[in-house]
């Protein structure tokens, strides 16, 4: 059938992905993503990694040729991806399915996704550096390395689908939209992807349920039938994002700065903006009696205003930085916005300002809107596509 270059993280969906590509008769060839950040648990380990033959034809050396350094262990004992764990794990995958499985090292590319990430939370934003990943690395890179093993696709373990173009779309480009399984659904974080790659990408567990995937990775005897899904950012393998920023930035810069109440009220300190994020209960560092949420953080004076729920509500929104998967809209639309991963997608009139950016208007309030976050606007099912949130 064809050539397909699949990101293997060892997990269960990827695996499956793997059956279901050489069941539909593809040649698969099987790539682990190393991002290169260790853990202080890690091994010092050696830093070569076996390529594909050298001359990168992909086709040839069989499954398991590949020699995999120690890349993380986590100290919060939740499952992350891109450890030597999981790469153990999609390396016993590829031998029993027969593939090819290679390590690539892009320890580069991620440390762009770990700059952009310091930088986000420096300046007060929340940023979504698995969004970022999609866009730079496993639809950015990846199609870079499929190229030059002249494969015809590059697929992912994404809960997502792809259906033809509509007869009224002359381009013919396929149209990215949600996963059968709500509960899983991708599509968001996938919406900042070139539009003219969707017709080479292949997502194989998107017509799938969660339940099914893991079903019919028992009945193939694979041993990640029961692994946990990934849950924190990788490359921070110590589960507290706000140490992590501290270390990685100038140690020169200071973020530490008051926790006000909405009306200016001083009620506590914090040591650094970094560790908050726009509707943000626990973790707070004061008691109040009721609940209290960040309802804004500022970079200038570096304080956390925190308030009530009824504080974070909404009704519009800027984005910046764009991408569309379908024409770019003219006018005034109506969609469903949704401006978290895992929450749900909200009733709203989006439109395309003179600039470029993207308005947003919801019918009803909407909280938690958080500056660094994605908007992804979709018409019934389909992205439409998105922006960052100012």
């Amino acid at each position: 059938m064809a050539r397909v270059v699949l990101a293997m993280s060892g997990g269960v969906d990827s695996s499956v992905a793997a059956h279901l590509l050489c069941e539909a008769g593809h040649e698969v060839i099987g790539v682990f993503m190393r991002h290169g950040v260790a853990s202080p648990l890690a091994t010092a380990a050696a830093s070569c990694t076996s390529e594909p033959g050298g001359s990168d034809n992909g086709g040839s050396g069989g499954a398991g040729n590949v020699s995999l350094p120690i890349v993380s262990t986590r100290l919060d004992h939740k499952q992350g991806c891109c450890s030597a764990a999981d790469a153990e794990d999609g390396r016993r995958v590829a031998d029993r399915l027969g593939i090819p499985f290679y390590a690539l090292n892009l320890e580069e590319e991620f440390a762009r996704i770990i700059d952009y990430f310091v930088d986000e939370y420096t300046a007060a934003r929340t940023p979504n550096p698995c969004v970022m990943c999609n866009n730079w690395i496993k639809f950015g890179k990846l199609f870079d390395y499929a190229d030059s093993v002249g494969a015809d696709f590059v697929a992912t373990g994404h809960y997502a689908q792809l259906e033809p173009a509509l007869e009224s779309d002359r381009s013919g480009t396929p149209r990215l939209v949600r996963g059968i399984d709500v509960d899983k659904d991708q599509s968001y974080v996938l919406f900042g992807i070139e539009r003219a790659r969707l017709a080479r990408m292949l997502l194989p567990v998107g017509g799938f349920r969660k339940p099914e995937i893991r079903a019919r990775a028992a009945e193939l005897g694979l041993r990640v039938a029961d692994k946990r899904d990934s849950q924190e950012i990788c490359f921070v393998t110590s589960g507290k994002h706000d140490e992590f920023v501290r270390g990685r930035r100038d140690s020169e810069i200071d973020t530490a700065g008051e926790i006000v109440t909405t009306d200016g009220t001083v009620v506590g300190e914090h040591p650094g903006i970094e560790g908050f994020t726009i509707g943000q209960r626990r973790g707070l560092g004061v008691a109040l009696g009721d609940p209290r949420f960040v309802v804004r953080i500022e970079h200038d004076t570096r304080r956390v205003v925190i308030g009530e729920r009824e504080d974070l509500a909404r009704t519009d929104l800027t984005a910046s930085e764009c991408n569309w998967l379908g024409d770019v809209p003219i006018g005034p639309r109506p969609c469903l916005a949704q401006i978290r991963y895992n929450s749900s997608a909200q009733p709203a009139v989006m439109e395309r300002l003179n600039d470029g950016r993207l308005s947003v208007q919801f019918d009803a309030p909407c909280h938690g809107v958080a500056p660094g976050q994605a908007v992804v606007c979709y018409d019934g099912e389909q992205v439409l596509g998105g922006g960052w949130i100012e």
